[in-house]
């Protein structure tokens, strides 16, 4: 894609002068690293590292019927949300896929926020649209918003002198609007996509150069860093997160890429009947962590994996060397039968069937 064709975000020269790397990622120009993928990494493990994710996208949906259209689009249940509750969850779509996954945030009994990926806005603006036959207020917020996601273990205490909301009691999906850094109606999220704790922060565009400095200046004493897309995934993937696009997509069901747990059969949702017949059945493929034995090369999206005949059997969906655990880790689909803990397939990487083994997510 043509640079001059992306999207910036409000932070995007504020990037540009840290001397961050600049690629194109779901339309946007966005930092894929600063100092070093695995400098950031380990500093989102151990201390606290900020990411600009301003790319995401966020719908509000107001009105009488909000519950009733987020309850027919999407597999969780979302009525046993309260005010201020954030939930995960993911649109089906009609053919046994997923048109995206997503966060389900409640602001009142009639108006919620809706967090999409980057990449999949316009899809799911459209998809949503189509299932809101009684009316309910629908406005993209998209454009207008800035997203910080502050993350690591001293997260709460590096950010807490800029704001009165109590970070330390706040639970894991959970969230708040309150005055943030001298600026009020800033949405204070205990949610993230790391594993490593710490908070998201949303406020509009035209604050989004103070927001940052006042962060990066409240977390020096806790040895606070800049944080790109690259050590974002690596992370993930580390906590055994599924990415959009990679390990799950308009293909995969929500059963096959073990988000059972998401998928609440209470109630009646878009192509619900495929999926309960399949968390009744059992699906023929699942989704699991593996972790090489054998050296010799590192596992990538899109990389078969094949039986000791080298007979494909599944696909490598994610695949790093892991920072923390110093060995390659990856997502795969392979046959149920091979699913359990232990159980031993192999990964082709440059036309050699290199050992690996199942292993139970998060990665140890």
């Amino acid at each position: 894609m043509d640079t001059e064709t992306l999207k910036t975000t409000a932070l995007s020269d504020t990037h540009i002068k840290l001397g961050a790397k600049m690629v194109p990622f779901a339309g946007y120009l966005m930092p894929v690293q600063y100092e070093g993928l695995s400098i950031e990494h380990e500093t989102v493990r151990n201390a606290v590292g900020v990411f600009d994710v301003s790319h995401m996208g966020e719908f509000i949906v107001k009105g009488a019927g909000a519950l009733d259209l987020i309850q027919r689009v999407t597999s969780n249940d979302a009525s046993v949300l309260t005010d201020g509750k954030v939930q995960y969850s993911c649109l089906p779509n009609a053919d046994g896929g997923i048109v995206d996954d997503l966060l389900v945030y409640r602001i009142s009994a009639d108006e919620y926020m809706l967090v999409v990926n980057a990449s999949n806005i316009e899809k799911d603006w459209n998809w949503i649209k189509q299932f809101n036959t009684e009316g309910v207020e629908m406005k993209d917020i998209s454009d207008k918003v800035s997203l910080l996601a502050v993350q690591g273990p001293k997260t709460a205490e590096a950010l807490q002198s800029l704001t009165d909301i109590d970070l330390k009691s706040m639970e894991y999906y959970t969230f708040k609007k309150g005055t943030f850094a001298g600026i009020e109606n800033v949405v204070v999220s205990a949610t993230g996509y790391t594993g490593a704790g710490g908070f998201e922060l949303y406020f509009e565009n035209a604050e989004a150069e103070n927001v940052w400095n006042k962060v990066m200046e409240a977390g020096k004493p806790f040895g606070i860093k800049p944080a790109g897309l690259g050590c974002r995934d690596t992370l993930r993937l580390e906590m055994g997160f599924c990415l959009y696009g990679n390990d799950i997509d308009d293909t995969t069901s929500p059963i096959e890429a073990g988000l059972g747990w998401i998928t609440k059969f209470t109630k009646t949702f878009t192509n619900s009947e495929t999926l309960a017949e399949q968390k009744k059945n059992g699906v023929k493929r699942k989704l699991v962590g593996i972790e090489m034995l054998d050296r010799g090369g590192i596992p990538r999206h899109g990389h078969d994996v094949v039986d000791a005949a080298g007979n494909k059997i599944g696909v490598v969906t994610s695949g790093t060397p892991s920072p923390t655990l110093k060995k390659s880790i990856a997502l795969a689909y392979v046959p149920t039968e091979l699913s359990k803990t232990g159980s031993e397939v192999f990964v082709s990487i440059r036309d050699k069937a290199l050992k690996a083994v199942v292993v139970k997510i998060p990665f140890k």
